[in-house]
């Protein structure tokens, strides 16, 4: 397997590195949707003809922070939206350095009130079928990209 990572995808340092570290193999690729997807590498012991891309497929969208998502959700949420109406079906949208509580208590800094911030999360989860995973600590980002997409296709090869 190897992980797409989004050549627009610029603060990810934190992943790249643990990638590098763990031996995971990543390929940098303009992807249409989302900021991590997959692909298969040809493999004619396992009769996989040519290269596999699941980036059409599923995606993980990934936020640094809650004032990135507030961002989205507010000042860009035309283009926010737009973009998650044309994603893959399959898709996570995961944001790091917070947890539910963050949201829940208005820890986050920026000024769009936090029953709104509440509403619009829970709201485009089911709009647009993307469900919310919090990662309080963006050391374990890595391993959840590289775990999400191996669970992908597992299921996907039954």
């Amino acid at each position: 397997m190897i992980i797409l990572v989004d050549t627009r995808e610029k603060v990810n340092d934190h992943i790249i590195s643990s990638f590098d570290k763990n031996g995971i193999c990543y390929k940098k690729k303009a992807l249409e949707y989302g900021d991590y997807s997959f692909a298969l590498p040809r493999n004619e012991e396992l009769s996989i003809p040519r290269d596999m891309y699941f980036n059409k497929k599923v995606c993980i969208e990934r936020k640094a922070s809650l004032e990135e998502i507030s961002g989205n959700l507010t000042k860009e949420r035309d283009r926010f939206e737009k973009e998650l109406s044309l994603a893959p079906k399959e898709k996570v949208l995961l944001i790091e350095n917070a947890n539910y509580s963050d949201v829940a208590n208005g820890n986050y800094n920026t000024k769009y009130n936090k029953k709104s911030f509440l509403a619009s999360l829970h709201g485009f989860w089911f709009k647009y079928n993307i469900p919310v995973f919090f990662m309080p600590d963006n050391k374990y980002s890595a391993l959840f990209v590289k775990k999400y997409f191996e669970y992908y296709l597992k299921n996907y090869l039954r």
